[in-house]
This record gives C-alpha cells, structure tokens and sequence, in this order.
C-alpha cells in the first residue's frame, strides 16, 4: 500500500500533511535531521539519524539484519513517517510535498519487482498513459529491448502472474525500463544485480549504470562487493549510524565494515 493509505494515527503511522508545495523540479539532495523512528511503542529501529546524501551522490546502506537499512527506505517514501525528526529533500519537509509529487520524482526498484499477467508494454506503463514510443525508448535506454525484442510477440508478449514465464534477470530488467520512463530524480535500489543470470547478467549493469547517471542513488547492499564503486558508504548497527566512508577507507578504519567485508569474502 502506498504512503497515506496506512492510517494517520499511532507511532510510525503517516500523516496527511499534503499541501500544494511541489518544487517544479528536484537537485536530489536527501536529509535525514535527528530522525528516530519506531513501529511500535519506544522499540526505535532507527536512533538519532543525522546525514546528508547530496544531489547526484551513490550512497550505499549496509549492515547487519535489523540494522535499519530498510526502515530508513520506508521513511523516505513515506510509507511511514519518522517518530521524532525530519527528512528533507532539498530542503523541503518531505511531509510537506504532496505525495503524487515525492512518487514521481523517487523511483524504487526491489530485488523482487512485482509484474502482473498482461503485456510487456503494461508491465513497463504500470498504469500511465505513456505511448509505444515512450515504452520502447525507455527500453532502448536501458537496453532492455534487446531482451524485449527476443520475446515471441515482443512488447506484445503476454506475461503470467509474477512474470513466471521470464527469468529473474529479465524481470529485473522490465523493472529498469519503468524507472527509466518514469526519469525520477532519486533513484532506491534493493540490491538490483542480485537476480543476475547468465543470459542477462551484462544487459543488467548497462541497464543500472544508465539509470545511475547524474541521479542520486540510495543502494541497500546485502553482497559488499557490489558497492565498492559507489561515492560513499554509510554503515548502521542496529538503527544507529556508526561509519561513513568509501570502500577502501573503511577497510582502513578496521570496524564493522571491514569484519563484515572480510566474513563475505571469507564465504565466497
């Protein structure tokens, strides 16, 4: 369910606070101001959260199970609101932009997208009123349509419930190409490459790597050596922001980053 369709009372619960402020267009940048937040009572997942992701930064979010790392995705599309705090994009209160306005320039995509038995034009419009020529250039931007046009009808193809006759690679791909016709400004990725098969694994980072240009990227990172390139790396311990860095100064802090870093390569 989306943001204001989960009530607007008890804690972590959003308000409708929705006004005519909409900026025409966005920077990107993301502030998180002393934001805490729990879903119930005072058991906080998230504590005293101060930090700013800034416009066109790739910032990554790890940590153990539980760290909070999905909880603060939450807060940002407003599917919950933050117990105590704020966050801001551009400066602006993110309670403050009416909601059709924070979705059109935030852009999610899931390990697990969802797809539903229908064409592929209409997996990729998701309900819009976008033209074949709008669905297929964002496809070509993306690179999906090389995938798209070895499908027996092409963007005619008829897909099952839940995709289950394409792979997990091409469902992620069907997911680039509608954040991509969509051209949202920040960009949330739950580890996008983790569907990677061997059919799809290259047109999957040229896809990622063409949403990412000159976007700001929040990256949940399960598998560390995924996000070794990104600008930053904010590193969180049960709701808590313990380390900031990139990938080699972390190493060098020798902290949690770099145990977790090390167990993952251990195990590979």
């Amino acid at each position: 369910r989306g943001a204001g369709e989960l009530g607007s009372k008890g804690a972590g619960k959003p308000r409708k606070l929705d006004s005519s402020l909409a900026p025409s267009s966005m920077s990107g940048e993301i502030r998180f101001e002393g934001v805490w937040f729990a879903y119930k009572n005072d058991d906080y997942v998230l504590k005293n959260l101060d930090f700013t992701i800034r416009p066109g930064e790739k910032v990554a979010l790890v940590g153990p199970t539980g760290a909070g790392k999905s909880s603060i995705i939450r807060l940002l599309c407003r599917l919950y609101e933050p117990t105590r705090g704020r966050i801001l994009i551009d400066g602006i209160d993110i309670r403050s932009l009416p909601q059709a306005e924070l979705r059109r320039h935030l852009g999610v995509i899931l390990q697990e997208g969802f797809l539903f038995a229908g064409d592929v034009k209409g997996n990729i419009a998701l309900g819009e009123t976008y033209s074949l020529a709008e669905i297929q250039g964002a496809a070509q931007a993306t690179n999906v349509d090389r995938f798209i046009e070895q499908l027996p009808q092409g963007y005619e193809t008829q897909l099952r419930e839940r995709g289950m006759n394409l792979s997990g690679g091409q469902k992620q791909l069907l997911a680039f190409a509608r954040a991509a016709i969509r051209n949202p400004r920040i960009l949330v990725l739950d580890e996008a490459t983790a569907s990677l098969d061997v059919g799809t694994e290259a047109l999957i980072q040229q896809a990622l790597d063409h949403l990412l240009e000159r976007r700001t990227a929040i990256i949940i990172a399960h598998r560390l050596s995924t996000i070794r390139n990104v600008d930053r790396i904010l590193v969180l311990k049960r709701g808590e922001l313990v380390e900031s860095g990139s990938h080699e100064e972390l190493l060098q802090q020798n902290g949690l980053y770099a145990a977790l870093y090390k167990l993952q390569m251990l195990g590979t």
